[in-house]
């Protein structure tokens, strides 16, 4: 046989190995039911910290906007808002977000002093004076730029889906105390992992994360 003829048929095995997985691809295996980031997996990553949905709330190295903004690809916005007779407060928030399979509204809180949010409103961009009563500024860019490198001061979730009593003591686990507060509201409180989740039995419920270390303010205003 030539070795023209035997190069030949090493190229042609050679092709047959490269085009076989083409031809014949291997069995994809399910891919493992999505869990990381559910808003029961709080990680405490440091004392007086703690992390959700790939978050940091306290600690010496508290997330930002910006990563926020990598970690969902949603729009982020952002507005300083002055409720009636209420302190500023800055807010971002992502209108729908997927986390797994669940889906809901994601509204961050910005820690910022007084007066740095008072800064903010005398140079903002734009004025809006909505329905509710808040008024609502715009940012200027370079403030805007400034907010989005400021620490996470909390974190808020609202599920679109609906929860109850055992979805939450089975994914959550027993809270540490239960307060109930009117007709409608009942406080699952869990002051280790910074999380005050409000069942609401007329309404949609939400679930308000802080750093464990700062439990107290969110749990001072509730009536026990």
């Amino acid at each position: 046989m030539s070795s023209l003829k035997i190069a030949a048929i090493v190229v042609a095995a050679l092709v047959a190995v490269l085009a076989a997985p083409l031809l014949f691809p291997p069995k994809q295996e399910a891919a493992p039911p999505i869990t990381h980031g559910m808003p029961w997996q709080i990680e405490l990553p440091a004392p007086g910290a703690s992390r959700v949905f790939g978050l940091t709330l306290g600690g010496e190295k508290p997330s930002t906007l910006t990563d926020a903004q990598r970690a969902f690809p949603e729009l982020l916005k952002l507005a300083l808002l002055a409720p009636p007779e209420q302190p500023l407060a800055l807010e971002a928030y992502f209108e729908t977000v997927a986390i797994g399979p669940l889906s809901g509204k994601l509204v961050l809180t910005v820690a910022a002093t007084t007066a740095e949010l008072e800064a903010m409103r005398d140079k903002a961009a734009k004025t809006d004076h909505l329905e509710t009563g808040i008024r609502k500024f715009t940012l200027n860019e370079a403030d805007r730029q400034r907010a989005e490198n400021m620490p996470l001061a909390g974190i808020v979730f609202i599920p679109a889906a609906r929860l109850d009593e055992s979805i939450i003591l089975q994914r959550f686990g027993a809270p540490a105390e239960r307060i109930r507060q009117g007709e409608t509201l009942e406080h699952f409180l869990y002051p280790d992992k910074g999380l005050d989740l409000v069942l609401d039995s007329k309404g949609k419920e939400v679930l308000q994360y802080v750093a464990p270390s700062g439990f107290a303010k969110l749990r001072a205003p509730l009536k026990n």
